[in-house]
């Protein structure tokens, strides 16, 4: 389903940049065993998945500062000798067991061939800007056969500073030769839009990914439950024809 709140400008959009955890892949069991495995090795108690997978969206370090935060029960501040150590432990056992169950959603590849075209036929380009460190996602995008589709895949630490910092996706669209008008940032998190709200960017929210309601009190231009709807949304003849 599709619920547009700002129709986009479909024939002008040049540059389709995507989010990557939970927009094209669902790494959230491999993200939260991660943690869990950091806690215990730590001598903490394991937190529940749909706790860890509340605190994804930001970065790894916010990831296992919120998860240390959480497991204090006392509320006091993380140490951060502490958590830089726990931080270090997640990135070893993360890029060991990162590809466990993560895998790209069903429907994902099929779009990204109809979208890596115009409706007219004209080449588009398309990237990843994602909060996560920049070699794992780039290496489960090679996995998961994602990587072709992408002019470039970068991470949360391929800059100075993160989404929802508008700088990546900048850099994306000096590199495209992309304006703002011709760009749009998808991802399932506030973040995302905000990211695509401070480049003044069109955004699309997909409500099938980690953190659906951060869309809620910050709505994109067109919502989508799936990433069928994608093709819905930016090449719709080609989505006709399936039909």
């Amino acid at each position: 389903m599709v619920r547009v709140y700002r129709p986009l400008p479909v024939e002008r959009l040049k540059l389709l940049v995507f989010d990557l955890d939970g927009t094209l892949i669902d790494s959230a069991r491999d993200l939260c065993n991660s943690v869990n495995a950091t806690l215990v090795h730590f001598g903490r108690e394991p937190l529940l998945d749909a706790t860890v997978a509340g605190f994804i969206g930001d970065g790894a370090l916010m990831l296992m500062r919120r998860a240390l935060q959480q497991d204090n029960q006392n509320g006091s501040p993380v140490d951060e000798d502490f958590l830089a150590q726990a931080y270090a432990y997640f990135l070893d056992y993360y890029r060991e067991h990162k590809l466990d169950f993560t895998y790209a959603y069903a429907g994902v590849i099929e779009a990204l061939t109809a979208l890596r075209t115009f409706p007219d036929g004209r080449p588009r380009s398309m990237s990843v800007l994602t909060n996560k460190p920049v070699r794992p996602a780039q290496a489960i995008c090679d996995a998961l056969g994602l990587a072709p589709f992408f002019t470039h895949v970068y991470g949360g630490n391929s800059f100075p500073v993160k989404k929802p910092d508008p700088l990546g996706l900048r850099t994306l669209m000096d590199e495209a030769g992309a304006l703002p008008e011709e760009t749009v940032m998808i991802g399932d998190s506030e973040v995302d839009v905000l990211t695509a709200r401070n480049a003044g960017v069109w955004s699309i929210g997909c409500t099938f990914g980690l953190s659906p309601e951060g869309l809620v009190a910050y709505p994109p231009d067109v919502l989508v439950d799936s990433p069928q709807d994608w093709m819905a949304v930016l090449k719709p003849a080609a989505y006709l024809l399936q039909q």
